[in-house]
């Protein structure tokens, strides 16, 4: 089945590329989560308007995450949580912990974009991923301290 990606999905293009997958995965995934357009001979016209209007949504998009990087590289966030011994954690912070607390200095940032690379079960100084966009990573700094 060919369709028109309405935005970035890994593994089979960016926004507005004109793709081809099995029938299956188009009718049960992508389409249901809005992720792609079906393409017919009928649409041949609306196919070029959307790509202008995916690719100018895009762009947008991309200058929305450029400017909440800069925002996000200014900022120190500090999550406190109970210690053992040697520092070490009870549990881990988790993603959804990183989310509460950018929550609560005023960001929006869903915890599928926050990209933890090791699990943090010690307290310190630890960088964390964010991915707002496909083209766009920013690092946040994060400060973990005992309670």
């Amino acid at each position: 089945m060919k369709v028109i990606l309405k935005q970035a999905v890994e593994g089979l293009g960016k926004g507005g590329d004109l793709v081809d997958v099995k029938d299956g995965y188009a009718r049960n995934y992508l389409i249901p989560q809005g992720l792609v357009v079906a393409s017919t001979t009928g649409n041949a016209k609306q196919i070029e308007n959307q790509r202008i209007l995916i690719a100018a949504r895009l762009d947008k998009e991309k200058a929305a995450a450029v400017e909440m990087t800069k925002r996000l590289e200014q900022l120190s966030l500090t999550i406190t949580k109970r210690v053992g011994e040697n520092d070490r954690l009870f549990g881990s912070v988790t993603n959804r912990e990183i989310e509460d607390a950018l929550r609560e200095e005023g960001i929006m940032i869903p915890r599928k974009q926050i990209v933890l690379s090791e699990q943090i079960r010690s307290t310190g100084v630890y960088n964390v991923d964010i991915k707002l966009h496909p083209e766009v990573t920013t690092v946040l700094k994060l400060w973990v301290v005992p309670k």
